[in-house]
């Protein structure tokens, strides 16, 4: 920390700031000076806008950005419903079935997969509300072992996509240039950019939160100030870099490239002869970027108490109503303890939001690890209002602990997809994926000891009127 090293190196350059107003070009002149769309670009490219959100957003919330690009987006034949994929209606991951109920959930690490690509191997484990109102969220586990080929791209129609690398490296191309996103790094794709992900260190496993509704921002700070959490300058947007294959025109090339849309949860493709990845300058504040977890400046109480895990968070997507958010990216990375009479890791809670947690790397404070534990690459869900908390162990440990300042979490991350919504689990997440633990519950808490014991001497003050 403050950075974190990682096993494998960056590739590329980026520019930096987290909803900045950015410009790039891979050719000089290819940006128009002073206008967005001439009549003639001296290059011969199209412009083409690509908006994130309606024409007349207010201002602060407006995200839009001008693509210059070889050939337009809308030159290709008309999709047609996808053979197969993840998202069928026969799929055990439909989100037409999801299950809502109360009990506390956890899984073993998921497995690896090295017969699908990014795409085919995203699994929806719980979600709630409907893409076509532009409401609700979907959680996922992907696992993939190959490439996606070289002549085919990915967009989702439903929502913006927030990937939280958990093992191995994701080579990511995009439409405005490429990210390479490595555990410890998160990444979000808004709607509509396509892309294509290629893994180059091997076999890949993570997370990802899809936002059906707005965008992510940062979190007001209040009285923390100007600085601390996660600072703007710390996320990192790609520059221009395009790809020359194409024909004469739009319909002839020498090559044919497979264009698959995630559009109200079901799969559609097309094939057009020139590639989607021709965007040679861009400017906007509409873009994919990336994220260090390692630069998280963490706050925390240096008295007494444990603050709620609010004083975590990364991105929040917000609901209509103030300080409610459809989905907070939280994460519990290295820190120090020092909280002077105190029960140091998270109390016991029940909560009006649901919390889906993952662990990147590590050991949680607050859970056991090891078989049977919370490990890296498995989950817990804790949906609205369902009790959690510490185990019986971790209770044990914490409440006898020397309370020395301490430094928890060395060489660990965990994260929490934290939501005001109430979430269903696929058939997937529940039966398919054959990770659920099956003792979760009895094994974390129904060992809690009872150590109340009624004071000697003192008066039973009885509720009853006298």
């Amino acid at each position: 920390m403050p950075v974190t090293t990682f096993d494998f190196g960056e590739k590329y350059k980026y520019q930096n700031g987290f909803g900045s107003y950015l410009e790039t070009e891979a050719i000089p002149g290819a940006l128009p000076i002073g206008q967005n769309s001439p009549q003639k670009h001296p290059y011969g490219l199209y412009a083409e806008k690509l908006s994130g959100t309606a024409f007349t957003a207010p201002r602060h919330e407006n995200k839009q950005s001008w693509l210059y690009r070889i050939l337009p987006s809308c030159a290709h034949p008309p999709f047609a419903p996808a053979a197969n994929g993840p998202f069928m209606s026969d799929k055990p991951t439909d989100p037409a079935k999801l299950e809502y109920i109360p009990n506390q959930l956890r899984w073993d690490p998921f497995d690896h997969d090295e017969q699908t690509d990014f795409v085919s191997g995203l699994h929806l484990v719980a979600g709630a509300g409907d893409p076509t109102l532009k409401q609700g969220i979907g959680m996922y586990i992907y696992a993939a072992g190959k490439s996606m080929d070289e002549h085919s791209a990915f967009y989702s129609a439903d929502g913006d996509l927030l990937i939280v690398a958990q093992d191995g490296v994701l080579d990511i191309r995009t439409e405005l240039g490429w990210l390479l996103v490595r555990p410890m790094e998160i990444c979000v794709i808004p709607r509509g950019i396509k892309y294509q992900v290629h893994l180059p260190s091997g076999p890949v496993r993570g997370y990802a939160l899809e936002l059906y509704q707005g965008h992510f921002t940062l979190p007001e700070l209040g009285p923390i100030g100007s600085n601390c959490l996660a600072n703007a300058r710390d996320f990192q947007a790609p520059v221009a870099s395009f790809h020359e294959d194409f024909g004469a025109t739009a319909s002839e090339g020498p090559n044919t490239y497979l264009i698959t849309v995630k559009f109200n949860n079901s799969l559609f493709q097309t094939k057009q002869a020139h590639t989607p990845f021709d965007v040679v300058a861009w400017h906007g504040n509409y873009y994919p970027y990336k994220y260090d977890l390692g630069r998280f400046n963490t706050i925390g109480s240096i008295s007494y108490d444990h603050p709620d895990p609010s004083i975590f968070t990364v991105l929040s997507a917000l609901s209509d109503h103030p300080g409610t958010a459809v989905a907070d990216f939280v994460i519990f990375p290295p820190r120090w303890l020092v909280a002077e009479n105190t029960f140091r890791p998270p109390w016991y809670h029940r909560n009006t939001m649901s919390e889906f947690m993952g662990l990147i790397a590590g050991e949680y404070d607050a859970k056991k690890g090891g078989q049977g534990g919370f490990m890296p690459g498995g989950a817990s869900l804790h949906n609205v209002m369902s009790g959690h908390g510490p185990d019986a162990k971790s209770f044990e440990g914490a409440s006898n602990a020397e309370l020395k300042p301490a430094l928890v979490g060395k060489g660990s991350c965990a994260f929490m997809f934290e939501s005001c919504l109430m979430v269903g689990v696929t058939e997937w997440g529940l039966k398919m994926c054959k990770k659920v633990q099956v003792g979760y519950s009895e094994e974390s808490w129904g060992g809690v000891q009872v150590h109340w014991k009624r004071p000697d001497g003192v008066a039973f003050n009885s509720h009853l009127l006298k």
